[in-house]
């Protein structure tokens, strides 16, 4: 994972995008910065900003008794920290944090997780893969998993000058993560407990992350759905160095059964843009989006090409070097899932099978 970081600005106000076919959007205004809106009884949204392109993520605080439940974190930089202290005031009354569930181990929901345990004395709650996965990322101070993501991307093409880019960078992870609490409540898919007076289902996807953690309440109609369901934007899902056999989209469509049949009038409270309601048809936009990605992707290998070439098929847009590491892995995972499906095979170009880059060709 690689982090390009930046100073932080508020976060441009941007308008909900135009209803697709069965979605809408109850709200087209966000909170600001130290703002909250409350979305159901007991459920407050709130904003935190990022130093990246998408540059804010959303945040959630449920009532929990006489305290409130905080869900996903924002990344570990002062100014983070001061808007979680300007909460803990007014927004949340001074009320204490009973636990924070993290959703998954990506920096900007795990990023203050530590620090808000160690300030507010409250457990943190995720599952067993995003803590261990956040707590290995976090250690790595040989740069192993950089050093194996920078292999990857050579096997499959991609130009010196970007891996040189790479390779430079130390641990960004570190940077906007706190150090993780040592000890943390395990979350497993189809666990149910109360917060306040409502309980909570713990719904998990794949792909995105290996076991992101959403949580659906069926009494209010709610599912805060993380990266794993966003109304516009589709989550990045990459091939990892550390398993390069596996087959991260079939994961994330497969994953995505596990959300249908809830509630027709379920609202989404997703982790980037805006809550919306029309859940099914999202998912639905989902699974044709990627068929049409896919289709794309195959038609492109008529002839053999590698993971690098492909990127311009998959992103129609000038990339920095952050983004160009997070469209390789999104190319690579596409076309591993067309090999595995059997409508691509996998080849290296030199006489002795093993010279040259990797490059896929349609069968």
């Amino acid at each position: 994972m690689n982090i390009a970081v930046k100073r932080m600005t508020a976060p441009e106000w941007r308008p909900a995008p135009p209803e697709a076919p069965g979605m809408t959007y109850p709200w087209t205004t966000p909170p600001g910065l130290g703002e909250t809106v409350e979305v159901a009884p007991g459920v407050l949204w709130l904003r935190m900003p990022l130093p990246f392109a998408l540059d804010h993520i959303n945040l959630w605080a449920l009532r929990d008794g006489d305290g409130w439940t905080l869900v996903d974190c924002g990344i570990a930089m002062d100014e983070v920290k001061a808007l979680w202290r300007e909460h803990f005031a007014t927004s949340l009354g001074g009320d204490p944090v009973t636990r924070v569930i993290v959703t998954h181990f990506h920096p900007d929901h795990f990023g203050c997780a530590g620090w808000l345990a160690r300030e507010t004395g409250a457990d943190v709650w995720m599952s067993r893969t995003e803590w261990l996965m956040g707590l290995n990322v976090h250690r790595d101070q040989e740069e192993l998993g950089k050093t194996a993501q920078v292999a990857l991307f050579a096997a499959h093409g991609l130009d010196t000058t970007q891996l040189g880019a790479l390779t430079k960078r130390g641990n960004q992870y570190r940077k906007i993560v706190s150090e993780p609490p040592a000890s943390y409540r395990r979350l497993r898919n189809g666990d149910s407990f109360p917060i306040g007076d409502h309980d909570w289902r713990i719904i998990v996807g794949t792909g995105h992350a290996p076991e992101h953690a959403c949580l659906y309440c069926d009494n209010l109609g709610l599912l805060i759905s993380g990266d794993q369901i966003l109304p516009k934007i589709t989550p990045n899902v990459s091939l990892q160095a550390a398993e390069p056999g596996a087959n991260p989209l079939k994961d994330f469509l497969d994953s995505l059964d596990n959300f249908r049949g809830l509630r027709a009038d379920t609202m989404v409270l997703p982790s980037h843009e805006y809550p919306f309601r029309g859940l099914e048809a999202r998912l639905d936009h989902l699974g044709e989006h990627h068929d049409e990605r896919l289709a794309e992707v195959a038609d492109a290998c008529a002839e053999p090409v590698t993971a690098a070439e492909l990127v311009p098929v998959l992103f129609r847009r000038e990339l920095d070097t952050h983004q160009t590491m997070f469209a390789m892995g999104e190319s690579l995972s596409h076309l591993m899932y067309l090999v595995a499906d059997g409508r691509l095979v996998r080849e290296r170009a030199g006489t002795d099978g093993s010279d040259g880059p990797w490059r896929f060709r349609k069968v």
